[in-house]
């Protein structure tokens, strides 16, 4: 979702001007992808004064924050929300003048659905005491219910078993620590569905380090998994985990483009990058756009794509990120309907529903009740009209189901059927107003066991390369917090780097 294609032979002469562009100065800086990464980036280089280029693929800027007409509504069709669990997102919206805007869901919360042959009995609302699912206390009676007598006695060892190595190993899942320190119920019945939904991933694949930082240490400093999931959860700030803008998150990616547009930022789509290589103390970008083929100089190159482009890309100047290349992740589908379903006023699932594996006769990882979740978009909509998003597409779905590479018209007869059974109001599709399918390619890069050792070598590489970074949710991780940081970091130390050199 960023905006470059796979390399071809970017060496080649270039046929196009040597500075890109007749009567302009060669940029001093590069930024490849134009997702939010190459943005932020882009924006924390012009704020040290420093000149940027950046050049996207795509006919759009934003990579994962974009929105759609659909209904009549203007929805988001990628991230419609971001975690509260820092300042970064609000502050960043503050300063581009969106800080009125900033919203938070409302508190009836998300529920899971369970397996069962009585789907409506085994759904019930997702105990919020903790972290990705992990209770923080199992013995509550939101836990109890969803993991059974037996699931509490197991997880409820976890106050007594001693830390041991957990705490400090490399290489361990949040799956393995789950499941060693509260057992296969808490994982299987709570933290799965989370994962699936957040990160469309299973949780044994997930490197604990990554997806929540800090929760081993407070685990040996505090002497259970539960007591460190509370302590992280108490530590945010106060209100919603998750929060939003009235009238949706597009409209983050939107004030960026124009504050960096304002700034004479060289915001270039339908630009592909082939080729990054190096000439002495120069950089040369090596693009197509159309037929016409061109070769940027920059003294610096910031590297803000998917991790598959980045190191294709960067593979000619460090070959020893070849070693580094991500397997292929999971793409998703998001099916959005607009419904006519006066049921569904009384918000009878909450703010949405999340899927354990093994659910019989729903394909959906996720459901999002969007007009019980924001009270705006439920103001704009009026009664009976709801705004419903069902996600498809997770690690280890089986062939059998509806996914990303599904039909639209069968999707949209599984999203139907499947609000009906995870909502328990029968919806037809009669009364499906409108419609679409947004598929994300690659969506949701996910931090494997081993990520941050994985990350530290790609750092490492590209800091001996001369005026270098990459960023991206790749390494920074998922999310719009962990993206947005990581590009002020890396474009920081860029500048940083420049100044030295000047």
């Amino acid at each position: 979702m960023s905006g470059t294609g796979s390399p071809g032979a970017g060496g080649g002469p270039a046929t196009g001007p040597a500075s890109g562009r007749p009567g302009t100065r060669p940029p001093t800086v590069v930024v490849v992808g134009g997702g939010m990464a190459g943005l932020v980036a882009a924006r924390t280089l012009t704020q040290r004064g420093i000149p940027v280029t950046v050049l996207e693929k795509g006919s759009r800027f934003g990579g994962s924050v974009d929105s759609r007409e659909l209904g009549g509504f203007r929805l988001d069709s990628g991230a419609e929300s971001f975690s509260t669990r820092s300042a970064t997102v609000p502050g960043l919206a503050a300063d581009l003048g969106l800080g009125n805007l900033l919203v938070i869901p409302e508190a009836a919360g998300a529920w899971v659905q369970l397996p069962g042959k009585d789907l409506q009995r085994s759904a019930q609302p997702l105990p919020s005491s903790g972290v990705l699912g992990i209770p923080a206390d199992p013995t509550d009676a939101g836990t109890a219910m969803a993991i059974g007598r037996a699931g509490v006695l197991r997880a409820s060892l976890d106050r007594v078993l001693p830390i041991g190595a957990l705490a400090t190993r490399p290489g361990v899942s949040l799956g393995e620590l789950v499941r060693a320190r509260m057992g296969e119920d808490v994982l299987d019945r709570l933290v799965a569905p989370v994962a699936g939904g957040v990160f469309s991933a299973d949780p044994d694949t997930l490197d604990v380090d990554a997806v929540a930082p800090g929760l081993r240490a407070a685990m040996a400093r505090l002497g259970s998994l539960g007591a460190a999931a509370g302590s992280l959860r108490a530590a945010a700030p106060a209100g919603s985990a998750v929060g939003g803008l009235r009238g949706g998150m597009a409209q983050l990616r939107d004030a960026l483009v124009d504050e960096l547009t304002a700034a004479g930022v060289d915001l270039r789509r339908g630009e592909t990058v082939r080729g990054i290589h190096r000439s002495g103390d120069t950089w040369l970008v090596s693009t197509e756009h159309s037929t016409l083929e061109r070769r940027l100089p920059a003294r610096a190159v910031l590297v803000a794509t998917e991790g598959p482009v980045a190191v294709d890309l960067l593979t000619r100047v460090l070959p020893q990120l070849a070693a580094e290349r991500p397997p292929p992740v999971s793409g998703v589908a998001l099916v959005t309907l607009v419904v006519t379903a006066p049921g569904l006023d009384a918000s009878p699932r909450g703010t949405g529903v999340l899927v354990a594996r093994g659910v019989q006769g729903v394909s959906a990882k996720a459901l999002t009740h969007s007009t019980a979740k924001w009270a705006w978009l439920r103001k704009q909509a009026g009664a009976g009209v709801h705004v419903l998003r069902l996600s498809y597409g997770r690690v280890g779905d089986t062939a059998g189901g509806a996914g990303p590479s599904t039909a639209n018209d069968a999707l949209f007869g599984a999203a139907v059927a499947d609000a009906s059974a995870l909502l328990g109001v029968r919806i037809d599709a009669a009364d499906v107003l409108d419609w679409d399918v947004v598929r994300w390619a690659g969506a949701l890069p996910h931090a494997a066991v081993g990520h941050r050792d994985r990350v530290a070598r790609i750092r490492a590489a590209a800091a001996a390369a001369g005026p270098l970074e990459i960023s991206g949710a790749w390494l920074a991780g998922t999310g719009l917090v962990a993206v947005i940081d990581d590009a002020r970091t890396r474009a920081t130390a860029l500048a940083d780097t420049l100044d030295v050199e000047r």
